[in-house]
């Protein structure tokens, strides 16, 4: 007992056919044309993605060191006083730019019942500021880093030296 084929099998079964057959005259004109298409795009394309990359690796090395820097200095208001001590922790975390990372640690208070409100720049104003019932001074540590990177290669349309900026805030355990 032979299996009947179904009539829409059947025709698409022939439209298989010719389409293979159409496709033996193209033989190796999709290869040049993919080959032509990689040339004029691919390369640019690659050289882009390796400055970027370039410069993604240097921008989380500064923001990494700007995260050291506070880190140091957030352990206790002796820490956090220290410029010298932030400098070095956030230098030797970025160590591909050396002494050319530009540190900046700042400490400032604010108030704990407003914490994003009005800051002091001394003790003595956040003590006299923060008034109220359960209302006191919190200490905080600001850790800016800049430095300058000139990434691999030079690409058309991008700027051959980049500034990178990175800040960290932490509060200052006591």
């Amino acid at each position: 007992m032979s299996k009947q084929v179904p009539y829409r099998l059947q025709r698409l079964r022939r439209r298989i056919r010719v389409g293979w057959r159409g496709m033996r005259d193209d033989a190796g004109g999709s290869l040049v044309e993919l080959g032509l298409m990689l040339s004029i795009l691919g390369v640019p394309l690659m050289l882009g993605v390796v400055y970027m990359g370039n410069l993604e690796h240097y921008s989380i090395e500064i923001s990494n060191a700007a995260h050291s820097g506070a880190m140091y200095g957030m352990r206790s208001s002796t820490y956090a006083s220290n410029g010298t001590g932030i400098t070095t922790a956030a230098r030797n975390e970025a160590s591909d730019f050396g002494t050319a990372l530009a540190v900046t640690p700042t400490t400032y208070y604010a108030c704990s019942n407003a914490e994003g409100g009005t800051t002091y720049t001394t003790q003595a104003l956040a003590t006299a500021g923060c008034t109220g019932t359960g209302n006191h001074y919190l200490e905080f540590l600001q850790v800016v880093v800049n430095g300058s990177v000139t990434p691999l290669g030079k690409v058309s349309g991008m700027a051959r030296t980049v500034s990178l900026s990175s800040t960290s805030v932490m509060e200052v355990q006591e």
